[in-house]
């Protein structure tokens, strides 16, 4: 099939080129469209308790003025000014008479008249130089609200007075996040490209060679974004979709293009004849993108086992634009080879060139590591699995979490308002943190009274007061002190909802977005979730490696080695981040907990990426092995020959990641960027240099057991063949 490839790419070269082109220009107008269709939401599960207990509230009662939004904090630094002095309420009401009601339902201060003196209290600091104004956006749902706060942002500030101004608060949290993120990315990209630029030429050793990656991924972002919307149509995608889409669009098309390239230029070397060259390319190289990309694509899949709809996002995201990558790379790609045919080292710089055969030091070095682990397998087996072990080690000391305001920088105000609402106001203060809880159906009043008074008796839980009642549904606000992921506030939602319901009740759900029953229901569903994706993950990857390696027991080391890679990526994750371990090299604050999600996002994306370089080792070790019969010549050609070019490989995709972590504001962000490095540096280095030919060498002729008798070694001699390059 992948030799008919080659052939039919040669033949129909022309009019590849002419259809991509179309495809290109067509497809990427329409394409744009998706970022209109994109939604800011879907950050929790749709069916956990306090999703539903946020969707009933607001059907039932719609969004009305007094349900808090947003929270302003205006206060004077100096002290010299107080809330009863003039020119600080001239300030103030001036910002809130500035903002449109088209974007605010309504806002409550200090000087609202119809507050009593008891509520005003709540809006003042203690020594009265800070106060609290409550907002309501517009909006029907947390998006429309969401771009009301954005329109808002700079209106609400008291410019023109010796006021801060800080805003916090649930919208104001998700926009920062959002904010933050788009701007690391954008800055992520700007920072890898030029670096990316000055690589790839030194990589391919030519400006014709290594230009065509960056032509693949083009053609794959545009073509993810063509599939994206069409998804819209049908079913929510995040906006955050299209990072996902940028990452792996760039840094898997030049994967793929190195290892078709480098092979297509090693096969021209040999055959002169570009017919001959694409072909064998393509039923090697090719034929090894292809199931790399389906290993990819299965990783990907995992993401929808996660009830959250920013996981289906982020998944759909990362499957379409793997397989227009896989698509690129065996169509496009060849057809653009045919064409240029020895063109292909066109435009390269004198002191990059390289003769035919050449041994480079970097060659010189692989021999000898392949030699060494070949010959003492055990030992160096042994110490790259206790790497592994020690690496994953802090794992044990996970603390579950949930990304809010704290994975925002330390100066950002949305993580300022909570330490000025924590340091100068007293407790039951207008900003207090709360959550909800929907009591639906008629309850009597005394039953009503009696369960409040048993919510108010449950540890962390204070102040339970009913906000909106019916005869149908009585909505109860509760206050809470602490994070939203602390144990004790955990507990306390357990605790609550271990409660029984007051008499008439037809049922009660605890809830409201960014609160503790938020986090507890986050990170079960997550954790809940992730075996099923795993093993879904595992047993699919082994399935397709038994297909492309008509063997068992290489499949199985893959698939363990690959989640042991995984846990010390995982592990190193919590003790830099988690316990502060990369502080000194990045800058963040300091949380404490670790974003379940954002480790599922880590191990379904790097699963594919961790995969794909072992999969290009061992098809060139299996290629050597069906030709010899030998297996410890195979495993040194095999790493000698690929240890250059997966390293560089590698490097490129480390540049792409790790620029994105280190240009990172957002924790998350960084989590992932930083998370996703380690993963593939670990591969690269560990698992593929070391453990993955030292376990060969020991199991010998059982790698390729059953095996096929086309897959059995024809014992030709091997001296003809080209032992110096993949």
């Amino acid at each position: 099939m992948f030799a008919w490839l080659g052939r039919f790419a040669y033949v129909r070269r022309r009019l590849i080129l002419i259809a991509a082109a179309v495809f290109v220009v067509f497809g990427g107008a329409w394409g744009i469209g998706v970022f209109g269709s994109m939604i800011t939401d879907g950050l929790e599960p749709p069916d956990a308790e306090s999703a539903r207990a946020t969707v009933l509230l607001e059907n039932h009662f719609g969004h009305q003025p007094g349900d808090l939004d947003s929270v302003a904090v205006y206060t004077d630094p100096t002290g010299e000014l107080t809330v009863d002095d003039p020119a600080f309420e001239q300030a103030v009401t001036a910002a809130l008479n500035r903002l449109p009601e088209s974007e605010v339902l309504s806002s409550t201060s200090y000087w609202s008249p119809q507050l009593t003196a008891e509520e005003r209290a709540a809006f003042v600091s203690e020594d009265r130089s800070s106060t609290i104004v409550t907002i309501t956006l517009q909006g029907a749902d947390t998006t429309e609200r969401l771009e009301s706060y954005g329109e808002i942002e700079g209106l609400v500030r008291a410019d023109g007075s010796q006021l801060e101004t800080y805003t916090a608060g649930g919208s104001t949290s998700v926009y920062h996040l959002q904010e933050q993120a788009t701007e690391s990315l954008a800055t992520a990209q700007m920072i890898s490209l030029p670096i990316l630029l000055v690589l790839l030429l030194i990589t391919f050793r030519g400006l014709v060679a290594a230009a065509l990656p960056v032509g693949l991924g083009i053609l794959a972002i545009i073509g993810s974004m063509v599939l994206l919307r069409c998804l819209t149509y049908v079913t929510d995608i995040s906006i955050f979709a299209m990072e996902i889409t940028t990452l792996l669009g760039l840094g898997l098309a030049i994967d793929y293009g190195l290892f078709v390239v480098g092979r297509f230029r090693t096969e021209l070397d040999r055959h002169g004849d570009v017919s001959a060259a694409l072909t064998a390319t393509m039923n090697t190289a090719g034929r090894t993108v292809a199931f790399s990309g389906l290993v990819v694509v299965i990783g990907l899949c995992g993401l929808l086992f996660f009830p959250q709809p920013i996981s289906h996002s982020f998944g759909w995201a990362g499957i379409t634009v793997v397989l227009f990558n896989i698509l690129a790379a065996l169509v496009l790609l060849p057809a653009t080879l045919a064409v240029l045919g020895h063109r292909i080292n066109a435009l390269s710089p004198r002191r990059l060139r390289r003769r035919p055969g050449a041994v480079t030091r970097e060659d010189r070095a692989w021999a000898a590591l392949a030699r060494s682990v070949t010959r003492r397998p055990l030992p160096w087996l042994a110490g790259g699995l206790l790497a592994l072990l020690a690496a994953a080690a802090p794992l044990l000391a996970l603390e579950p979490g949930l990304t809010n305001h704290r994975y925002l920088p330390e100066d950002n105000e949305a993580q300022v308002v909570p330490v000025i609402l924590a340091e100068e106001f007293a407790p039951g203060h207008a900003g207090e943190s709360r959550f909800d809880i929907a009591i639906s159906g008629p309850v009597e009043e005394q039953a009503l009274s009696d369960y409040l008074r048993a919510v108010d008796s449950v540890e962390g839980a204070s102040d339970p007061v009913v906000h909106r009642a019916d005869g149908e549904l009585t909505w109860v606000t509760v206050d809470f002190r602490g994070e939203v992921d602390d144990a004790h506030n955990l507990q306390m939602v357990r605790d609550v909802r271990a409660l029984d319901a007051p008499a008439g009740a037809d049922e009660v759900l605890v809830g409201g977005d960014g609160t503790p029953p938020t986090s507890l229901d986050n990170n079960e569903a997550t954790t809940d979730a992730l075996p099923w994706a795993l093993v879904f993950v595992g047993l699919s990857t082994l399935v397709v490696l038994v297909i492309c390696f008509r063997s068992v027991i290489v499949p199985l080391k893959a698939v363990v080695v690959a989640f042991l890679s995984l846990g010390a990526s995982l592990g190193l994750v919590i003790w830099g981040f988690q316990e502060g371990g990369f502080q000194g090299v990045l800058d963040f604050h300091l949380v404490g907990t670790t974003d379940v999600w954002g480790l599922a996002v880590i191990i379904t994306i790097a699963f594919g990426l961790v995969t794909d370089y072992e999969m290009f080792l061992v098809s060139r070790i299996h290629e050597e092995y069906r030709a010899t019969g030998d297996n410890r010549r195979s495993i040194r050609i095999g790493l000698q020959s690929t240890g250059s070019v997966i390293t560089r490989a590698g490097l490129l995709m480390v540049v792409v990641l790790a620029a994105m972590g280190f240009a990172a504001t957002s924790l998350f962000v960084m989590t992932i960027g930083i998370g996703l490095t380690l993963a593939v540096v670990i591969d690269a280095t560990v698992v593929r240099s070391i453990i993955v030919p030292a376990a060969m060498q020991l199991m010998g002729r059982a790698n390729w057991w059953p095996g096929r008798r086309q897959d059995r070694p024809d014992h030709r001699p091997a001296h003809h063949l080209n032992t110096r390059r993949a």
